[in-house]
């Protein structure tokens, strides 16, 4: 006989043809309860470890954390420590390069304008991703990580968590069963910014810290001196790096109605601000977006606030009830009645309190399977499982592209009409560098 090996696809394959049968004997019999085979254990790299990062980390933890990079090793420390035997790299390329056949999926959690190098990366080496939210700083770089994501047919997931969370959930089925009618309008407020925001570039001269790497913080975005006023954190403001209020928080408040009604792009956007400046987003901002109808749906407007800025105190609240009832969230107002609900969808609750305990005590009949948190539903995708619900190519690419049109009609200063079949600005010209990044030399995907 020859000991060439043959794998385990060609082995089963072989064995049905020829007839044999097999006894498929439980896993805890054979290591012992709880125990799950090597092969089952996925190999996952996490790109940024700190901060949002190290969330992100814990969240695949029940796999084998394989590889940690970060530019920012003082950030990293704590992820480090408690993963000593992962293998530490800062630049995430020769990361994937050197350990392509040992990594099996990778997460992704830098700043906004280096998630697109990274994932695009990943995927073509086909490797599954997780991705933080928004997907990507500019809406060309959206679309790219879709088609990769597409073509490379690897399993997908953005970090917007309530998704696969119970309130998104339940949130579609009351309004599916009417609980509040046909829906019309949504509103969104939320206390952020809470980084700096409305700025000039600053002058002042900084040494950069020895535990940062600033050069691939950097990554693909244009050269400019090391400050404090941008990492870590205070990136988000940054149009170079971030994607402002709207981009950090939009991709959590705006899932359930996205998905729920099937929103698309919109017809038309408005937006008004705090006065603009060239490189930050606007200290607070109020964004109107008009959907058609579409469909059995009826036409839909969705208004966005951030900076503290909240909607008018809807009449179920009394005046003798603080306003707004959280700091952050959201109010779905239908033709017979008006319900509200935290930035992740969490909480759900009907504004009229007779209504809403009527609700609870006959609730309609869970119609989307409960979710044990977006990290084990990508992992269970990653091991053949069904499509993550946000995944790139089908929800969290066009969800992102939706969201990040508000900022060009705040970055225009000027009412946007679109073409609500593609998402194209109709009536202007809106910059080049709004819509599609020139990466530095040495970057590109």
């Amino acid at each position: 006989m020859s000991s060439q090996q043959i794998s385990r696809r060609e082995f089963v394959s072989d064995t049905t043809a020829a007839g044999l049968t097999f006894t498929i004997v439980p896993r805890h019999v054979l290591g012992g309860r709880g125990y799950r085979a090597p092969s089952d254990t996925l190999n996952i790299a996490c790109i940024g470890v700190g901060g949002r990062g190290s969330a992100d980390v814990r969240g695949v933890s029940d796999e084998n954390i394989y590889a940690l990079c970060d530019v920012d090793w003082k950030s990293a420390r704590n992820t480090f420590n408690r993963f000593p035997k992962a293998k530490r790299f800062k630049d995430f390329r020769k990361m994937l390069e050197q350990e392509a056949a040992n990594i099996d999926a990778v997460v992704v959690a830098t700043p906004d304008h280096t998630h697109t190098v990274a994932a695009v990366m990943a995927m073509e080496l086909g490797k599954p991703v997780y991705c933080e939210k928004p997907l990507a700083r500019t809406i060309w770089e959206v679309r790219q990580m879709a088609e990769v994501a597409r073509t490379s047919g690897v399993a997908t997931q953005m970090g917007n968590q309530g998704h696969a969370q119970d309130g998104t959930r339940r949130i579609r089925e009351w309004i599916e069963a009417g609980a509040i009618g046909t829906v019309r309008e949504v509103q969104y407020w939320t206390n952020r910014p809470i980084w700096p925001q409305a700025i000039e570039r600053p002058l002042e001269r900084y040494h950069v810290p020895a535990h940062l790497d600033w050069d691939l913080w950097l990554g693909p975005a244009p050269e400019r001196p090391y400050h404090p006023a941008y990492a870590p954190f205070r990136w988000r403001g940054w149009w170079d790096f971030g994607t402002g209020a709207l981009g950090d928080i939009a991709c959590h408040s705006m899932d359930a109605a996205y998905w729920t009604l099937d929103l698309g792009y919109p017809t038309r956007i408005e937006a008004e601000s705090t006065t603009l400046y060239e490189e930050t987003a606007p200290a607070a901002s109020r964004i109107v977006y008009d959907f058609p109808a579409r469909g059995n749906r009826q036409a839909v407007k969705v208004v966005w606030r951030d900076g503290n800025i909240s909607p008018p105190r809807p009449d179920e609240v009394g005046d003798e009830q603080p306003w707004p009832l959280e700091s952050s969230g959201q109010i779905w107002v239908g033709d017979d009645g008006k319900l509200f609900a935290g930035i992740y969808g969490e909480n759900p609750r009907l504004l009229d309190a007779e209504r809403h305990a009527d609700l609870m005590a006959n609730p309609p009949a869970e119609k989307f399977a409960r979710l044990n948190g977006p990290h084990k539903e990508w992992i269970d995708t990653c091991k053949g499982g069904p499509v993550a619900g946000s995944n790139f190519v089908e929800h969290s690419g066009p969800l992102t592209e939706m969201v990040l049109l508000g900022n060009l009609a705040v970055r225009s200063a000027r009412i946007l009409e679109l073409d609500p079949n593609t998402g194209m600005v109709t009536n202007t010209n809106i910059p080049d560098e709004y819509t599609k990044p020139t990466y530095r030399d040495g970057w590109s995907l």
